[in-house]
Order: structure tokens, then C-alpha cells, then sequence
């Protein structure tokens, strides 16, 4: 009888700052996941800086070593899980320009090959009532867009400033129950 290989799954948030709500959201998620018997990798994009991405910059020196090291790291997974905050009513530029680098081919590989086909899940955690409920609307349609299987399950914390407690968990019964339903859809 042949066992099934459990699949790899990468999560990140899209903030890089300190006390950022969507990384505590991905540090449960990883968490969650893990306790839930799965394979996981908890990266933080702060450990693979990147410029802006620039074609010129592109073509005189490839990817960026930061760009390269997270495009390797996304490549061996198989499922992301991104934690995004909402700026503006849309996705920060960190998400955006992590994504626009990793998405660049390298000699012989399509372009958006290491992540055409990847399954992903998204959460958001912001301080107002929206809950980061445009931002992830936008990101679910730009990522089906480039080839990614969006996972119909998300996480949606409002008022994050109050929907963690000291030790770095959910305190309110929904965002549980939101976060136990995203770990049954990657199940």
C-alpha cells in the first residue's frame, strides 16, 4: 500500500513590520496547521530582502539573491498561506513586488512557473471593521489570474487590535472558528 505524501505548506504574511497583526495571523496559522498534522514552514519575508523590481535591474543581474532564496523556498512547497494586510484598500507593495520577482523565469522555465498550478490560502488581519475583506478579494482574483488555485476558506480578522491576546492567540470564537475551517480546507 502506497502512503500518501502530505503536502508542503509555506506561510508568510505580507508585512514585515514589528508587532504586524498579519504575521501574528500567520504565526497561528502555522501553528494550527502543524497541530493539525501537516507539513509547514513558517517563512518571514524580512530574511529575503528585494529592491523594487526593476527589468533593468533584472537584466543585469537576474533575481536578486533575496528573490531567488523565496523563489527556491515557495518552489519546494506546495501550498501558500499569506497573511496580507489591507493598504489602501488593496495589497502592500511587499506582496506585490515578492510575487512580481518570483513570479520572473529563469533561463529555460515559463514565466510564473513556480507558481502556476500552487494552491494558496489567504488571510488578513486589520485594525477597522473591513476585516481585510477587500484586499483579499482583490488578491484571490489577481492570483486565480496568474494560475493559482484559491482556496474558497479564509480568514478575515477586524479589529485586530483587540483579536490577540498576550499570548499571540485568537481571543474571539469566530476568528477560531474561521482560522479551524482553513485548516480543514488545506486537510
Amino acid at each position: 500500500m502506497e502512503t500518501q505524501r502530505k503536502p508542503k505548506i509555506l506561510v508568510f504574511a505580507g508585512s514585515i513590520r514589528t508587532g504586524s497583526y498579519n504575521e501574528k495571523l500567520a504565526t497561528i496559522a502555522a501553528r494550527e496547521l502543524q497541530g493539525a498534522g501537516m507539513n509547514v514552514t513558517l517563512a518571514h519575508l524580512r530574511d529575503y530582502t528585494m529592491p523594487l523590481y526593476d527589468g533593468d535591474t533584472e537584466a543585469a543581474v537576474g533575481l536578486p539573491e533575496g528573490a531567488r532564496r523565496f523563489k527556491e523556498l515557495v518552489r519546494e512547497h506546495d501550498v501558500l498561506v499569506l497573511a496580507s494586510p489591507e493598504y489602501n484598500g488593496s495589497m502592500p507593495a511587499l506582496v506585490k513586488n515578492t510575487i512580481d520577482w518570483i513570479s520572473r523565469p529563469t533561463p529555460g522555465e515559463p514565466s510564473l512557473a513556480v507558481l502556476r498550478g500552487k494552491t494558496v490560502a489567504l488571510l488578513s488581519a486589520s485594525p477597522g471593521k473591513g476585516a481585510g475583506k477587500r484586499v483579499l478579494r482583490y488578491l484571490r482574483e489577481w492570483l486565480e489570474l496568474i494560475g493559482m488555485k484559491v482556496v474558497a476558506a479564509q480568514v478575515n480578522v477586524a479589529q485586530a487590535g483587540e483579536a490577540f491576546d498576550e499570548g499571540g492567540n485568537l481571543v474571539r470564537e469566530e476568528d477560531r472558528a474561521a482560522m479551524s475551517e482553513l485548516v480543514k480546507a488545506l486537510g
